[in-house]
């Protein structure tokens, strides 16, 4: 069968639910165009991180996450790429989602985490665990969810972010927002730069050639067009270079260049109890690799893809919900060391919650894609949420998981593989909760079994090609405690720590992946007194594997980062930032330092 007559076969299937449309629903979710993260998670881990800590971090959302979530992340020099590992699985297993659009990249299926300004969303939320069957590939370790919420509310305010800091770091984030209650917009930028020339400790070299800036762009616009339907735009683009820093051991005379762009349309339709939505989205990612920066000789590779996705709710009653969606995409990629092809993908999924109780419900979901480039298993997961008593909450959640090949792994010149099959995951977590006024306390044991992980490896010819070789197991356990109190009209504090334990294992060696802490440990707390605030971070990282044989590794590090901001004249506030505050010798790739201590001035205005 065609990829054509399958697709007119799964609309064909989704018109039969369009037409049972009955009853009345409360329109709660106009502002949300990623519904699934709130609706379908309830048996998930879920932290969503508030504008008040992603403006106390630096734009990276590197920066961000680094130093409030147990995710850890591998960044070759300050500003350089940057990838994560999450619950002990691969950078390319964690999935990064705009808006409800999963936006890893069609090259090498990770997103760079230092290509992605914090500043520019309303909110950050990290949900853990597997979501492909919501979410698609790479969503094994866990998702990161970039929001930007549009509200149909009277709003009018202006904000300006101004920082400078050592190595002649500047940074200006501006965000504008304007609503009513027929129309809603926000336009954003942010302008990153550094020279980036600190000082190796312990040593007489500096960081050269680390210089980079970028600068990133945000429109939305949402329009009601009458009671029942709605009209948003979304679109965000990102222009950076880089000047990729040298090692302890050797200098670089290196650059690359960032072009990426995403756009997306969304169409929603509320009548009686079905919610219609239509998504149509563009993406495009661009690079160009200098050897020698003074050189007009690069590579390059490029990818575009186009996304059509219809999203169709329908609340049978009060207590159980549907949800069924069918997403079309195609991808085509090119560049100077990849063969030129594309890629069509058919997903059709299937979503359901049901409040059996007032204290239980349960949450089903499967997917099915359909592509000629390779056979994908069909996904699932089962979730349950339990309400114990008023402060205690228990979950379960179990899925099967996967990540497709990336185009490099299948059309790579020089040894791709185009008979790679997806790798796949089956996970279990189990989640507790207690909530007693002011404290929230929880703790997570998840379990992850992955087969089929893609490696490249020499041929018996000496040819490097990727091919599916590993099984590896992780597990683990996390847990997170928040502690708010307003002490009286004048004070309040705040306190936030997470913990994870994290065994990533191949089962054929027996031994720790490499670039897997056991232990990740961060804190932050808060005290405002009046016009005054203080808070610091903490961040200690676990010694981590640099070698497949466990025989080399990169000692534990401990950083401490802490900070002052003062009111005045009610809608400005100045701070001053030390990062570093014990000026720790630390790395988290092998020969790649990191800052000693520096310093950030910063100035926030709010109308």
């Amino acid at each position: 069968m065609t990829l054509r007559k399958q697709l007119m076969l799964l609309l064909l299937f989704m018109c039969q639910f369009i037409l049972g449309q009955t009853d009345s629903i409360v329109l709660k979710e106009v502002n949300v165009t990623d519904s699934q993260l709130k609706k379908f998670s309830n048996s998930k881990s879920i932290l969503k991180i508030n504008d008040s800590v992603i403006f106390k971090n630096r734009s990276s959302l590197t920066s961000l996450l680094n130093f409030n979530s147990t995710i850890y992340f591998k960044e070759n020099g300050l500003g350089m790429v940057s990838s994560p590992s999450f619950r002990g699985t691969t950078a390319q297993q964690t999935a990064v989602v705009w808006n409800g659009i999963n936006i890893n990249s069609q090259l090498n299926g990770l997103t760079d985490f230092n290509t992605i300004n914090s500043s520019n969303y309303n909110s950050i939320t990290i949900r853990a665990g597997g979501g492909s069957s919501i979410y698609g590939s790479s969503a094994i370790g866990g998702s990161i969810h970039l929001n930007n919420d549009l509200n149909f509310e009277n709003e009018f305010s202006n904000n300006l972010l101004l920082r400078y800091g050592s190595f002649n770091t500047q940074n200006l984030d501006y965000l504008f927002k304007a609503s009513t209650k027929k129309l809603s917009s926000q336009f954003s930028v942010s302008r990153n730069s550094s020279d980036n020339d600190f000082d190796y400790l312990g040593t007489n070299k500096k960081n050269e050639n680390g210089q980079f800036y970028n600068t990133s762009t945000n429109f939305n616009f949402g329009y009601k067009l009458n009671a029942t339907n709605f009209i948003k735009f979304y679109n965000q683009i990102f222009d950076g270079e880089r000047h990729f820093s040298g090692t302890l051991a050797a200098g670089s005379k290196s650059k690359y260049q960032d072009f990426n762009t995403r756009s997306l349309i969304e169409f929603s339709n509320f009548y009686k109890n079905t919610i219609s939505n239509v998504r149509l989205a563009y993406l495009t990612e661009e690079y160009n690799y200098f050897e020698d920066k003074d050189l007009n000789n690069f590579s390059y590779g490029k990818s575009e893809t186009a996304i059509a996705k219809y999203d169709f709710s329908y609340q049978l009653n009060k207590k159980i919900n549907f949800n069924t969606l069918i997403d079309y995409t195609r991808t085509i990629g090119f560049g100077s060391d990849l063969k030129e092809n594309k890629r069509q993908i058919v997903s059709g999924i299937f979503l359901m919650k049901h409040q059996l109780t007032d204290a239980f419900l349960y949450e089903l979901n499967f997917r099915n894609e359909i592509t000629s480039n390779y056979k994908s298993p069909v996904l699932y997961a089962f979730g349950a949420n339990y309400k114990v008593s008023k402060i205690y909450t228990s979950k379960f959640n179990f899925s099967k998981n996967f990540r497709i090949p990336t185009f490099n792994d299948l059309y790579y010149q020089a040894g791709g593989n185009e008979n790679l099959k997806p790798e796949s995951a089956y996970q279990l977590d189990l989640i507790q909760e207690i909530t007693v006024n002011n404290l929230v306390f929880s703790i997570s044991g998840f379990f992850n079994k992955i087969t089929d992980m893609i490696s490249w490896k020499p041929n018996d010819s000496g040819l490097w090609q990727p091919i599916n070789t590993n099984k590896v197991k992780t597990y683990g356990v996390e847990t997170h405690l928040r502690y708010d109190k307003q002490i009286s009209k004048n004070q309040a504090i705040q306190f936030v720590a997470n913990y994870g334990y994290t065994i990533s294992e191949n089962e054929m060696t027996k031994k720790q992946l490499i670039y897997v802490p056991y232990h990740k440990l961060t804190s932050n707390a808060a005290y405002s007194y009046r016009k005054i605030t203080f808070y610091f971070n903490y961040l200690f990282n676990g010694q981590v594997f640099t070698s497949f044989d466990n025989k080399y590794k990169l000692k534990e590090y401990t950083v401490v980062n802490s900070g002052i901001e003062y009111q005045f004249l009610k809608s400005c506030k100045l701070g001053f930032q030390v990062q570093n505050i014990f000026n720790e010798k630390y790395q988290n790739v092998e020969q790649r330092p990191l800052p000693g201590r520096n310093y950030t001035v910063n100035f926030n205005f709010n109308l």
